[in-house]
């Protein structure tokens, strides 16, 4: 489902933060968990300029979701928090890593990550 939504104009991130990132046609920009001490990858949402905003003032990742069309903080409902220990921008200003502490399950199907399920490639010098 595509979203037509555009970012808040009256958000409160940082003028020299918000001039860097570059946005989907829908405002939104990737942001990929990561587990901080293990370097696991735990999932991918998306933020706005408001959600970034949050999640760097708040200490709790806050992404937007695009089929319900509002915000959430990631543990709120589920009790599974993301504590934010560094956000960093790609070197094309076009995705976030979020080194995160997870506490419990990253995915919404109650599993550890969103990428252990369905692994298409093992890459060709690994052990079937």
């Amino acid at each position: 489902m595509s979203s037509s939504r555009t970012p808040l104009a009256d958000s409160a991130l940082d003028p020299a933060i918000a001039a860097r990132l570059k946005r989907g046609a829908d405002g939104l920009v990737p942001a990929i968990a990561q587990q901080y001490d293990t370097g696991e990858v735990l999932m991918m949402g998306w933020m706005d300029d408001e959600a970034l905003h949050r999640t760097l003032t708040t200490g709790r990742c806050t992404y937007w979701s695009r089929s319900r069309q509002e915000y959430w903080v990631k543990g709120d409902t589920s009790g599974h928090v993301q504590y934010v220990k560094s956000v960093a921008l790609d070197c094309d200003a076009d995705t976030l890593l979020v080194k995160v502490d997870q506490v419990g399950a990253a995915c919404h199907t109650g599993a550890r990550t969103c990428f252990e399920a369905d692994v298409l490639t093992t890459g060709p010098d690994q052990d079937q």
